[in-house]
C-alpha cells in the first residue's frame, strides 16, 4: 500500500505532467512511462485515477505527434525592465535575453552587451559578451562566449549536469556587471556569472506580471521590428522559457581552465546587486540567429 508520502509525490509527479502538456517545456514519453512505474512499484491500484491521467496524457501527446509543427518565426522584443534595458529574442526552442552595461575602469570608459540563451527547459546553453565600446579599442564590436554548454543543441532539455566551454581570460568589462566580480574565486565568478542571467529572467518576469515593464512602440525608434516587451507575456515561446528559467540556480565547478561542470537545482540565489545604475539603452540586435 501506498503511504502518505507515495500519495504526495504521485500527485506532484502527475500534476506536473498535466501542466506541462499545456504550458511546456515538452514532456517526453520516457517520462510519463517512468510515473507509471513509480505508481506500480509503491503499489497503487491499478484502477487509481493517476494511471487514467497518465493514460489522457499520452493520448494526448500521441495526438499532437501526428499534427504538424508551425514553428513561430523569430521575434525581437525590447523595453525597459528592473532599472534595465533588456532585449529578448523568441526563436523557435529557445530565448536570448541581453542587457548592456556601461562603466568606467582605470579612467577608461566601456559599454558590453551581455546575453544568456536558454533552452525550452530553462538551461542555459550559453552566456556571451559583445564589445560595444572596448577598454581594448582593438576589441570594439567583438564577440566572446564566456561559457557555452558543450554540444547543447543535441543535449536533453532538462539536463541536471553537464560540461561546458569556458573562456580561459574572462574580460575585464564584466566589472561594469559586479565590481567585484574578479576578487570571486573563478568556479565561484563563472556560477555568479550564469546566475546573474536567471535572475535577470526572473526581474522580468515579476515585472511582467506585476505590469512594471515600459517598452517602444511598435515600427519606432531606432529598430523598427522590434516589439514592445511587455507583449512578451503573449509569446508562446519565450513565456514558458523565462517560467523555468526564473525557478533556477547553478553551481559550477572546474575541471581545468577551459572546461567546467554546471549543476542546477531549484533553490533561490543570493546573488550580489547588479549595478542597474550603469545601464544603457541598447537598441543593437544579437548579431545571428541561434
Amino acid at each position: 500500500m501506498p503511504t502518505k508520502a507515495d500519495r504526495r509525490q504521485a500527485k506532484g509527479l502527475v500534476e506536473t505532467l498535466e501542466a506541462r502538456v499545456h504550458a511546456g517545456p515538452a514532456v517526453g514519453e520516457g517520462e510519463i512511462q517512468s510515473a507509471r512505474e513509480f505508481l506500480r512499484r509503491h503499489e497503487f491500484s491499478p484502477v487509481s485515477d493517476y494511471f487514467d491521467r497518465l493514460e489522457r496524457l499520452e493520448d494526448r501527446l500521441r495526438t499532437r505527434s501526428l499534427q504538424p509543427v508551425a514553428r513561430q518565426e523569430k521575434r525581437n522584443y525590447g523595453g525597459e525592465a528592473s532599472g534595465c534595458w533588456m532585449q529578448l529574442q523568441s526563436v523557435y526552442d529557445h530565448v536570448i535575453l541581453s542587457t548592456c552595461y556601461s562603466g568606467e575602469f582605470r579612467t577608461q570608459r566601456g559599454r558590453v552587451k551581455i546575453s544568456h540563451r536558454f533552452n525550452q527547459a530553462g538551461r542555459i546553453d550559453f552566456v556571451e559578451l559583445k564589445f560595444l565600446r572596448s577598454l581594448q579599442p582593438c576589441l570594439t564590436g567583438e564577440v566572446r562566449k564566456l561559457l557555452m554548454v558543450k554540444s547543447f543543441q543535441s543535449l536533453r532539455k532538462e539536463w541536471r549536469e553537464t560540461e561546458a566551454f569556458v573562456l580561459r581570460v574572462l574580460p575585464q568589462e564584466l566589472v561594469f556587471l559586479f565590481a567585484d566580480f574578479f576578487r570571486l574565486p573563478r568556479a565561484e565568478a563563472l556560477g555568479w556569472l550564469v546566475n546573474f542571467g536567471h535572475r535577470t529572467a526572473a526581474d522580468l518576469r515579476k515585472d511582467l506580471r506585476n505590469g512594471h515593464v515600459n517598452g517602444v512602440e511598435r515600427a519606432t525608434g531606432d529598430n523598427p521590428c522590434q516589439l514592445p516587451l511587455i507583449e512578451v507575456q503573449s509569446d508562446a515561446v519565450a513565456l514558458p522559457i523565462l517560467e523555468q528559467a526564473a525557478l533556477l540556480e547553478s553551481a559550477v565547478e572546474l575541471s581545468d581552465e577551459e572546461t567546467a561542470t554546471i549543476r542546477y537545482n531549484r533553490r533561490p540565489t543570493q546573488l550580489p546587486p547588479p549595478q542597474y545604475k550603469v545601464a544603457r539603452h541598447c537598441s543593437e540586435t544579437v548579431a545571428a540567429v541561434r
